[in-house]
């Protein structure tokens, strides 16, 4: 699934887009969910970008607060950082079941359409969409 997520984020030169900044967010989560530690590399790999541009990517999260480095290099997520991930991961995971209990759209397409729909969703719809889901 997050080989996907490298077609849609449009790298450094875009991490101006709230969604590619999300993107490496969620991302990095996801991978600390699997990995040991996150290095630069793991994240370059799952985007299948070079560890240059995955680099100074990272280093604008981490200008603004999002992501550290330890000594070692590893990638963390910060507390502000966590929260965004988390964010994105539960408005996916949300517009994902909408699409799928509501409209019966397959889930392959339902998870590929919520995550590019996560990303520029307005919080009254979203809510909207979890009240909705939530009641069924």
């Amino acid at each position: 699934m997050i080989g996907f997520y490298g077609k849609i984020i449009k790298g450094v030169d875009d991490m101006h887009s709230n969604e590619s900044k999300e993107m490496y967010l969620k991302t990095i989560m996801q991978l600390s969910q699997k990995l040991d530690v996150v290095r630069a590399v793991d994240i370059a790999k799952e985007f299948n970008y070079s560890k240059a541009s995955v680099s100074k990517a990272l280093s604008n999260l981490i200008d603004e607060g999002d992501v550290y480095y330890d000594d070692h290099k590893y990638v963390f997520l910060t507390k502000t950082g966590i929260v965004k991930a988390n964010d994105v991961i539960i408005r996916h995971e949300v517009i994902s079941q909408f699409l799928e209990k509501t409209l019966k759209i397959n889930e392959e397409v339902a998870s590929a359409d919520a995550c590019r729909i996560e990303h520029v969703i307005s919080d009254d719809v979203f809510q909207a969409m979890q009240a909705y889901i939530m009641g069924e």
